[in-house]
């Protein structure tokens, strides 16, 4: 009973003591014909630059690095075109001799998709980018922020919470999942919202996740 009585008291701080940090970014895309509409946020690594883009019922996060391999880790990211990879082997040497035998290319994306399909976080739906020769177009306006359109294809698999880690991980475990729901929607960073190697299987079944129509801008200044 303590337990239970606890569990909702962090709820209740939770769900009152955060409001979602409002910026101006955009992003848009659809995801299998349905519309993913979302402020997204960015984070700079030396070259790296992370936008993540996170929704609420049901936990939704698509996630895109972009590397240029030649510029300085202080500059800005460069207008042009980015080549999509492989989520899992990105900077492999045949992508970059490919990068830069052609030419046409200023870096690398990844892309990444994570949906929750079973609540609270138990079961997901993930698709990852491959090397299907896929580009992201980059734009700088007038006004220095970025501009970028895509379109592409992700590998798709399921993924279901452990009966171990649901088990042992007890009323702790579910704490920690809607902490990590809170944070998401009060800050929209994605707060732990990835099955890979957080107690989670891989199950047999696979598809493919298609990306539409999509764009965003980040306003950089």
């Amino acid at each position: 009973m303590k337990s239970f009585l606890t569990f909702i008291f962090v709820l209740f701080i939770l769900n009152t003591s955060f409001g979602q940090l409002a910026n101006n970014n955009t992003f848009s895309v659809q995801i299998d014909g349905k519309d993913f509409v979302t402020q997204p946020r960015r984070i700079k690594i030396g070259s790296y630059w992370w936008i993540t883009a996170n929704a609420i019922k049901p936990d939704k996060s698509l996630r895109m690095w972009l590397y240029n391999w030649n510029r300085d880790k202080d500059a800005s990211l460069e207008a042009g075109t980015y080549l999509v990879v492989d989520a899992d082997k990105p900077d492999t040497k045949e992508n970059k001799k490919k990068v830069e035998d052609l030419g046409k290319y200023k870096g690398i994306v990844v892309i990444k998709y994570v949906e929750e399909t079973r609540e609270p976080r138990m079961e997901y739906h993930v698709g990852k980018s491959q090397n299907n020769d896929e580009t992201v177009e980059v734009k700088i306006a007038a006004d220095g922020s970025i501009e970028a359109t895509f379109n592409g294809t992700l590998a798709g698999s399921y993924w279901k919470e452990k009966a171990t880690a649901t088990v042992f991980g007890g009323l702790g475990r579910i704490v920690n999942k809607m902490e990590d729901k809170a944070k998401t929607s009060a800050t929209g960073y994605d707060s732990d919202i990835d099955p890979e190697g957080n107690g989670y299987k891989k199950q047999d079944k696979t598809d493919k996740i298609v990306l539409t129509n999509g764009k965003f801008k980040l306003q950089i200044k």
